[in-house]
C-alpha cells in the first residue's frame, strides 16, 4: 500500500463519532445518488443484498459505530476508523480480528469521479455490503489470518487475491458480467467500463493466476477475473494460501499489462 496521501484522516470524537461538514456530507449525497442506480445495473446480485441489508443514509456520511452495530449483529465484524492509508501488516491483523479499516476523509470535489485511494465512501458504500454476508466476511477474516502467517516479503503477493476478488471481482449472472468487488461498486467510471468495454480483459477465476498478476492502484484496472460460482471463492478460502504463493512465487510474475508508471 501507498505511503503517502493527499488527504488528512479526520479524528474520532470522545463518543466515538466524527464531525464532517456540510460540504463533505453533500459529496456523500451526491456521490450516494450518482452510484446507487449504477449498482443495481451492474453489480452482482450478492453485492446488492448487502448494500440493502445496510439502508446506508443517502444524505450524509454514516458514521461507522453505526455501521458497525448492523454488522455485528449480522457477521460479529465491524469497522474502525483508520488514518487515510495503513501498512498491509496492520490490514492483514484488523481483518484477522473481523475488523475492517475505514479511512476516515471523503473525497474532495475535484476527485469526485475517480480516487486513487480509499476514502471512507469507498469504504462504507463499497465495502461493508459484502462484510453483511458470512461468507464474504469468512473469506476477508482468511485473508488477513494468511498475511498473519507471511513475511513482509510475501505480502504484496497475498494483496493481489483480495484486489482481484473483493476489491474488483466480477461474476456472472445470466451470461451477463456484473461487478462483485468493492473498489468497482464505489467507482462512477470503473465500475460500467468493467462489465461493459470491449477494451477490458476478463479471464476465469484462478488463484495462481491471480497471485501472478500485477496491478496499478491509479489506473482502471486492464483486467479482471470472472468467478463463474460465487462459491469458487469461499473454497479459496479454505485453500493453504501460503503455498498457494510459494507456488505463484516459484512461476514468477506476470508481464504488466499498464504502462509503467511516469514519475513527475
Amino acid at each position: 500500500m501507498a505511503k503517502t496521501s493527499a488527504y488528512t484522516a479526520k479524528t474520532p470524537g470522545p463518543d466515538g463519532r466524527i464531525t464532517y461538514s456540510s460540504s463533505e456530507d453533500l459529496v456523500w449525497r451526491d456521490l450516494y445518488a450518482q452510484q446507487e442506480p449504477n449498482i443495481r445495473k451492474w453489480s452482482a446480485p450478492e453485492y446488492i443484498a448487502g448494500f440493502d441489508r445496510l439502508a446506508l443514509p443517502s444524505d450524509h456520511v454514516p458514521q461507522c459505530a453505526e455501521i458497525s452495530e448492523v454488522l455485528g449483529s449480522l457477521t460479529g465484524w465491524r469497522v474502525e476508523p483508520v488514518p487515510a492509508l495503513i501498512g498491509f501488516s496492520r490490514f492483514f491483523a484488523m481483518l484477522a480480528d473481523r475488523t475492517f479499516p475505514a479511512a476516515s476523509f471523503i473525497r474532495s470535489r475535484e476527485d469526485f469521479n475517480y480516487i486513487k485511494e480509499p476514502d471512507i465512501f469507498h469504504e462504507i458504500f463499497g465495502h461493508t455490503p459484502l462484510l453483511t454476508d458470512e461468507r464474504f466476511a469468512n473469506f476477508s477474516k482468511a485473508i488477513g489470518e494468511a498475511g498473519a502467517k507471511l513475511e513482509p516479503r510475501d505480502f504484496s503477493w497475498l494483496i493481489r487475491l483480495y484486489w482481484f476478488t473483493i476489491e474488483f471481482g466480477l461474476t456472472r449472472k445470466d451470461d451477463t458480467y456484473k461487478a462483485l468487488g468493492s473498489g468497482l461498486a464505489s467507482s462512477p467510471t470503473e465500475l460500467p467500463y468493467s462489465v461493459e468495454s470491449p477494451d477490458a480483459l476478463r479471464r476465469p477465476f484462478d488463484v495462481i493466476d491471480i497471485l501472478r498478476t500485477p496491478y496499478r492502484i491509479d489506473i482502471h484496472q486492464p483486467v479482471y477475473f470472472v468467478l463463474d460460482k460465487v462459491d469458487d471463492l469461499f473454497e479459496a478460502a479454505q485453500r493453504d494460501l501460503v503455498a498457494d504463493i510459494r507456488t505463484a512465487q516459484s512461476k514468477g510474475l506476470f508481464a504488466p499489462l499498464y504502462p509503467e508508471k511516469q514519475e513527475a
